[in-house]
């Protein structure tokens, strides 16, 4: 329950957890449990209870599918859950999440709404009208929001331009706990250049893209482990005699693989911000990355990774060809520097309560409560 004057009811609804949403959740619930009443509501499909870091009479999995029907049914039940707990905030994350969740809710008489999409839909590798339909889409949803939370300069930027609200919006760049676990090391070749890959099989993350590259050249000196699978739908890949596949990984597993690697590489089509990216420098590992989205902004080329152009993938083979221990060994030492800096969790949570109380405030006075950008980086 409330333990002082500041705290407030929280609750956070997404669509699923599976993947890099649970990271960024785990740490904001976890440190949201010692100031707030949090709650989460997640769908059953691709989510798991075992792994969320929240008290179990806290979670609510609602029955789930990319369906009409079954989203109605999601709607219904996000809105018994608010009827039920009275939140002081809703904290949505992820678009479909935010399309029913947003559009239940009364235009007057609802708490108020903090939304991060994660990735702007507007901003994937789709056709021109879909783009337009989709930010046309959020620029409505806009109105039934109290603060955007963009999770990158980047998708600040690029949101910007298709008219969402610069008063309603704040950036936030994800965060990560700067705690390490410390796991018996995953088997490797020493003699080799181990690179990680950890995410969905799928086309945003460039999974295609990646596997082709392998496909096509012979990396003698390279093994490439594969953490993760497919999530939505199943797909086939031809993979390379090199290449190991591990399934998916617990998060709290995760840093044993960084641990054992040489380098994670990240080759996304689009990319709100790169949860897998900042796990590998806070490792001491490089990041070899796409030019795409938020990567830019994680990855410095040549300091502490590389970056590819995604549109030439002969650049990534370049790259792949002139890897050395000893230079990656260095770019993830000054990679560690970089995480501290910029993508600690504490750093994040402290952000997101400036935004939850200056939402708060607005609200008892003036509403909307307007949220300058650069007042969440410091």
């Amino acid at each position: 329950m409330r333990t002082n004057e500041a705290s407030a009811v929280i609750l956070h609804v997404t669509e699923f957890t599976k993947g890099g949403i649970e990271t960024h959740l785990n740490e904001v619930l976890s440190y949201q449990a010692d100031k707030h009443e949090v709650y989460l509501m997640a769908s059953e499909l691709n989510s798991n209870r075992d792994t969320l870091q929240i008290a179990p009479e806290r979670l609510v999995l609602y029955p789930y599918k990319r369906s009409p029907a079954q989203m109605l049914r999601a709607m219904l039940a996000i809105r018994r859950q608010i009827k039920r707990i009275k939140p002081d905030i809703v904290h949505i994350h992820g678009t479909f999440a935010g399309f029913f969740v947003r559009l239940l809710l009364p235009a007057i008489g609802r708490p108020p709404v903090i939304y991060c999409s994660h990735g702007w839909s507007f901003l994937m590798d789709t056709s021109a009208w879909k783009q337009s339909l989709y930010a046309m889409t959020e620029k409505l949803l806009a109105l039934r929001t109290d603060t955007i939370i963009h999770i990158s300069d980047y998708e600040y930027r690029m949101a910007l331009a298709r008219g969402l609200p610069e008063r309603k919006s704040a950036v936030v760049y994800n965060g990560i706990s700067d705690h390490r676990r410390e796991h018996a090391p995953f088997n490797v070749n020493p003699n080799k250049i181990n690179l990680l890959y950890i995410g969905r099989f799928d086309r945003q993350k460039g999974f295609d893209l990646l596997l082709d590259t392998f496909n096509r050249t012979s990396y003698d000196d390279i093994d490439l482990y594969l953490v993760g699978d497919t999530v939505l739908g199943a797909a086939e890949y031809a993979y390379p005699d090199n290449a190991v596949r591990l399934g998916w990984v617990a998060n709290t597993e995760i840093d044993r693989y960084v641990q054992s690697c040489d380098a994670v590489i990240v080759p996304s089509r689009w990319e709100g911000f790169g949860i897998v990216a900042i796990e590998a420098l806070r490792g001491g590992k490089p990041v070899i990355a796409s030019n795409r989205g938020a990567l830019p902004e994680i990855v410095r080329h040549g300091v502490n990774g590389y970056l590819f152009d995604f549109a030439h993938p002969e650049q990534l083979e370049s790259i792949l060809r002139s890897l050395d221990k000893q230079t990656l060994a260095r770019m993830g030492e000054e990679g560690k520097r970089i995480f501290a800096d910029k993508f600690r969790a504490e750093l994040m949570n402290e952000q997101i309560d400036r935004v939850y109380d200056k939402v708060r405030q607005g609200r008892r006075g003036s509403y909307p409560a307007a949220v300058n950008n650069q007042t969440q980086r410091g």
